[in-house]
């Protein structure tokens, strides 16, 4: 049988949070018509509904976070092949499991992270590989890196690309737009994360181009409304803090945006423009980490080290008739080529010499 790590199931949602969930829900949903082999998901006391129909979800061990993860887990599984989705495994399930690491952040961009943090990732990682566990990541980007941070050979790493529907699930709720003064079409979106974070020039220059056009940047999650407020002028006018949003405010947000403005440097996936494209909303992202292989041709792009070519692509989306419905149009194509179906079709191959 398998077993699944649901540390995931005590965790805050964050994207990594949001890949062990829907690709749970998309193997169970398999496994439901005969094309997903039994599995248990093992997690904390404690822990959220994983809301499952075929696969029994059970709570194992006294522990919580990483203890639990390094001894009460490896004590439940019972000759089971195991299968973490969240850059962490237990060190002593050695090669009888499989590790979804999503990129080499802690390797490649180590400002990111705490001193202890990263270390323990490091170390952590390194040993798995070394153990034999069967690794896991979701772009082509993040497989180079990752082989390169631990020493392996890419070949030794499989690849499991994202869904963007989960964002379809939860009708919209409109009242968000009035919540906030945002009128449809009229503001572009930015969805606040640490990576996305990195670039506030960036940010600011798009505040400054939308300003002047009398549209609106608005910043959904966490973000500091002093980051636009210090330059004064346009981009203090035009920018608009949103805070932390629910699922069913963010697809309204989406598909009454402008645009999705994505300037991450460093990017081990790049959910958030999956969804918007899922949402019929064009991007606009910095032409950086594994964003290009989610987007294709589909998105403007943009270099993360030059403000001023935001600016430039943002006005390009203003002023050029028709520019923004055929982004919409080739977006929503390409967000058709990644299912959450499809991720856990391809996790079931990837790990089927484990259960041999």
């Amino acid at each position: 049988m398998i077993a699944i790590n649901g540390r995931y199931l005590t965790q805050g949602m964050t994207g990594v949070q949001r890949f062990a969930t829907e690709i749970v829900a998309a193997a169970d949903a398999l496994a439901a018509r005969g094309d997903w082999p039994a599995a248990r998901v093992l997690h904390p006391a404690g822990a959220r509904d994983a809301g499952l129909a075929s696969f029994h979800a059970e709570a194992v061990g006294r522990r919580g976070g990483q203890a639990w993860e390094q001894i009460d887990l490896p004590r439940a599984l019972a000759g089971d092949v195991l299968l973490n989705l969240g850059n962490t495994a237990p060190v002593f399930a050695r090669a009888r499991q499989a590790v979804v690491i999503h990129d080499a952040g802690a390797f490649d961009t180590p400002e990111s992270y705490s001193l202890a943090f990263r270390t323990w990732y490091r170390l952590l990682q390194k040993r798995l590989a070394r153990g034999g566990a069967r690794i896991l990541t979701v772009s082509e980007f993040s497989r180079g890196r990752i082989a390169a941070a631990l020493g392996i050979d890419a070949a030794r790493i499989g690849v499991l690309p994202e869904g963007g529907e989960h964002v379809l699930r939860i009708p919209a709720d409109g009242a968000v737009l009035g919540k906030h003064g945002l009128e449809p079409g009229r503001y572009a979106l930015v969805v606040g994360n640490p990576a996305a974070h990195k670039n506030l020039s960036a940010l600011t220059a798009a505040a400054e181009a939308l300003g002047e056009h009398g549209l609106t940047l608005a910043v959904a999650g966490a973000a500091d409304p002093a980051v636009f407020r210090a330059g004064g002028g346009v981009a203090a006018e035009a920018a608009r803090v949103l805070g932390r949003v629910t699922d069913a405010e963010l697809r309204t947000l989406y598909e009454n945006a402008l645009c999705l403005i994505f300037p991450s440097r460093y990017e081990g996936f790049g959910l958030p423009p999956l969804e918007a494209m899922t949402c019929g909303c064009a991007v606009v992202a910095a032409h950086a980490g594994a964003v290009p292989e989610v987007c294709g041709e589909a998105a403007l792009w943009f270099d993360p080290a030059r403000p001023e070519t935001l600016r430039d692509a943002l006005l390009r989306l203003i002023e050029e008739t028709g520019l923004r419905d055929g982004m919409r149009d080739a977006g929503l194509k390409r967000a058709r080529g990644f299912t959450w179906d499809a991720a856990a079709r391809a996790l079931l191959a990837e790990i089927q010499g484990l259960r041999a």
